[in-house]
C-alpha cells in the first residue's frame, strides 16, 4: 500500500497545477465546462482505499435484538477507475470510464434467458467486479444544447451526480443513497444537457430497471440490468436533473433536483413473473424517485456543506413482494418483500482548520453527518404486509479528511448506527482510507 500511495502522490505531483481544482470528474457538470481544458485527449481516473473496524455481527435479522456483538475488521479497495476522453472533433467527444471494484472480477451468475426456463448456473471467482461505468459520445453544440449517446451516469441523488471521492467526506460513500438507489447508476441511451442562464439541465431516456432485483434491504438498488449480454429497451427510464448554481452574489451555492421514472415490469430478466397466469394482467411496477440536493462552498472553500434527500415509490409493490415469496432460493432470484416507500435524507458539513495557520497550511477538515434512511419505509396498505423497523437507520459519522495534496486525501471517521430509533442493538464503525482524483495526461 505504501508503494501505491507513493506512486499516486508522484503521479499527481506531475500533473497538480493542470488539476487543482477538479474534484468532479463526472460528465454530469455543466456543459461549459466539460471539455474546456485539454485539446485533444486526457487520461487520468481516480480511487479508493479503505480499511474498518467494526463492533457487530453480520446479520441483524437472525436475533430479535438485532446485530449482537461482533468485533472484526476489514480492508479493500472499493473502486480503481480509469477514465479517457477523446476529442474526434472541437464537437466530437468520446467519454470512456473503467471501474474495478474491490479489485476483481467478481461472483459470476448467468441466468439463462427466459425461453429457457428461468435456469441459471453460478461460478465463485475472485471478489469485485469489473464494469464499464461510462462510454459514450457528445455532439457539442453551444452551451445551451448538446446531445450524448451511449453509456452514462444516472444524475439522480446527489451521490450518483458528484460520485468522485472527494466530493464526500466519509472513507466511503453516504449510506442512505447507496442503499435505496444503485451507485454508481449507469446506464446506456440519450441525453440532452446544457447550460440555461445560472441553471444546467439534463435530460435521459436510458436502460430501465429489472423489477426481479428489487428487495427488502436495498430496494430497488439490486435492480440494474445485468444479467445477460444485452438490456432490455422495452420499456425506457426517462430521467430529468436541474441544478442552480448560485449568482455572482451567493457564489459556490449549487441546488439541485432530479425525477426518475420507468415502468420496470417490461424489462424484467423473466417477463412471465410478470404477468398474473390466472388472468393473463400483465403488472407495471411502477418506479417514481423524486431527489433534491444542495452544496455550499465558501469563496475561499474553508467552509463545505451539503444536504441531500431522497423519496421513492414502488406501484404494486404487494403484487412483487408475493411473486417474491413464492420464488425458490433456488431460483436466483429475491424471496424477500420489497417496500411501496423507501427514502433517505442526510447533511454533513466540514471547515477548514487548516486556514488557521496561513495560507500554505494542509486543508484538514473535521466533519459530521447525519443520515436517514429506510428501504422499508412504507409496505401497501391491507396488504398483509409489515414494515420491519430493523431497516430503518439513523447514522452519525464524524471525522477527519488532511489534503497533503489538492486531489490526494486521507480520510479517517466513526460512525453510529442506530436502529429502528434505539429499539435494535446499535451498531459502531471506525474507518480509515485514502483516495484520489485527477487528469494524468493531458494533450
Amino acid at each position: 500500500m505504501k508503494r501505491l500511495a507513493n506512486f499516486l502522490t508522484l503521479a499527481i505531483c506531475a500533473c497538480g497545477p493542470l488539476m487543482a481544482q477538479e474534484s468532479d470528474m463526472s460528465s454530469t457538470v455543466k456543459a461549459k465546462e466539460l471539455y474546456n481544458d485539454y485539446q485533444k485527449f486526457r487520461f487520468g481516473g481516480y480511487g479508493e482505499m479503505a480499511a474498518s473496524y467494526m463492533d457487530y455481527d453480520f446479520n441483524r435479522f437472525k436475533n430479535p435484538d438485532g446485530s449482537q456483538r461482533y468485533n472484526r475488521g476489514s480492508i479493500s479497495i472499493p473502486r480503481f477507475i480509469l477514465a479517457f476522453d477523446y476529442k474526434f472533433s472541437p464537437k466530437w467527444v468520446l467519454s470512456s470510464e473503467i471501474e474495478f471494484e474491490y479489485g476483481g472480477t467478481g461472483t459470476a451468475r448467468e441466468i439463462e434467458w427466459y425461453e429457457e426456463n428461468g435456469e441459471y448456473e453460478t461460478e465463485i471467482e475472485k471478489g469485485g467486479e469489473v464494469a464499464l461505468e461510462q462510454f459514450h459520445i457528445s455532439y457539442l453544440m453551444d452551451k445551451h444544447f448538446n446531445m450524448r449517446f451511449g453509456h452514462m451516469i444516472v444524475p439522480v441523488g446527489l451521490t450518483n451526480t458528484h460520485h468522485e471521492p472527494l466530493n464526500f467526506f466519509g472513507v466511503y460513500r453516504p449510506e442512505g443513497e447507496t442503499t435505496i438507489l444503485p451507485s454508481t447508476w449507469h446506464e446506456t441511451g440519450i441525453a440532452f444537457f446544457g447550460d440555461l442562464w445560472n441553471f444546467d439541465y439534463e435530460l435521459q431516456m436510458v436502460s430501465g430497471l429489472d423489477p426481479q432485483g428489487f428487495r427488502s434491504e436495498d430496494w430497488i438498488s439490486n435492480g440494474k440490468q445485468g444479467a445477460f449480454e444485452v438490456s432490455n429497451f422495452t420499456s425506457p427510464a426517462f430521467v430529468a436533473r436541474l441544478n442552480y448554481n448560485g449568482t455572482k452574489k451567493i457564489r459556490g451555492l449549487r441546488v439541485g433536483a432530479s425525477v426518475y421514472y420507468n415502468q420496470t415490469a417490461k424489462n424484467g430478466s423473466k417477463p412471465t413473473r410478470n404477468i398474473n397466469s390466472a388472468t393473463g394482467k400483465h403488472y407495471k411496477f411502477p418506479v417514481t424517485i423524486v431527489t433534491a440536493d444542495a452544496e455550499y462552498k465558501s469563496p475561499n472553500q474553508n467552509l463545505i456543506a451539503r444536504a441531500n434527500f431522497v423519496w421513492g415509490h414502488l406501484g404494486e409493490s404487494a403484487i412483487l413482494s408475493e411473486i417474491n415469496r413464492k420464488s425458490s432460493s433456488a431460483s436466483g432470484y429475491p424471496t424477500k418483500p420489497v417496500a411501496e416507500k423507501a427514502v433517505s435524507y442526510a447533511g454533513e458539513v466540514g471547515y477548514n482548520i487548516g486556514s488557521f495557520f496561513g495560507g500554505k497550511a494542509p486543508r484538514i477538515y473535521p466533519f459530521v453527518r447525519y443520515e436517514y434512511y429506510n428501504p422499508m419505509e412504507d409496505v401497501e396498505p391491507n396488504k398483509g404486509q409489515l414494515a420491519d423497523k430493523r431497516f430503518q437507520s439513523s447514522v452519525i459519522t464524524a471525522g477527519l479528511n488532511y489534503y497533503p495534496l489538492p486531489n490526494l486525501v486521507v480520510k479517517a471517521d466513526y460512525s453510529n448506527r442506530n436502529i429502528g430509533w434505539g429499539d435494535y442493538n446499535a451498531e459502531n464503525t471506525v474507518s480509515i482510507g485514502i483516495a484520489y482524483i485527477g487528469w494524468f495526461i493531458k494533450k
